[in-house]
């Protein structure tokens, strides 16, 4: 009996999905209040003056994050990013995952298994800071990829948002 629960107990797990487990973080300090630094992640208007051009966000959960980065795109075009919105604490927390990636994403068969949370943290002097943790990346070539494409990414987009904000 006991071969048996332990036959069936391997054939459950070993055809059971792997999880991707491995994560990214991009920190820093930006140079504006938190409710400043929440509307320009959180709103159309806020996300288009430092990011991307063209933005739409129904902050909601389900609701959609739709930008498209490039000036000469629109939003539905082939050049446009989903994000489904997971949760969201205002001023405190914000995660995404991307439903509908561009058309020349390079990793369309693994972007459904990360998602992206930020964490927005006042600090003393009226700053705020901002951790971005990209999940779900696993341990097999394409994900290291794209994992290695949101760590440059997700540096990039903090570094923007710390230029919109510089004093």
């Amino acid at each position: 009996m006991k071969q048996f629960v332990w036959l069936t107990l391997l054939l459950l797990t070993s055809t059971m999905p792997v999880r991707a487990t491995e994560s990214i973080i991009a920190e820093g300090v930006i140079a504006a209040p938190i409710a400043t630094v929440w509307n320009a992640w959180a709103t159309s208007s806020g996300l288009k003056a430092w990011l991307a051009p063209h933005a739409d966000i129904d902050l909601r959960i389900d609701g959609l994050m739709r930008s498209n980065y490039d000036p000469k795109g629109s939003l539905g075009d082939p050049g446009t990013i989903e994000n489904r919105i997971l949760a969201y604490e205002p001023e405190k927390m914000l995660s995404i995952r991307v439903s509908k990636s561009p058309e020349k994403f390079p990793f369309k068969s693994k972007i459904g298994d990360m998602w992206t949370v930020l964490y927005f943290q006042p600090t003393a002097d009226r700053k705020t800071a901002l951790r971005i943790v990209g999940m779900g990346f696993g341990t097999d070539e394409e994900s290291q990829k794209m994992k290695e494409f949101f760590k440059q990414g997700n540096a990039f987009t903090l570094t923007q948002l710390q230029r919109r904000f510089q004093q």
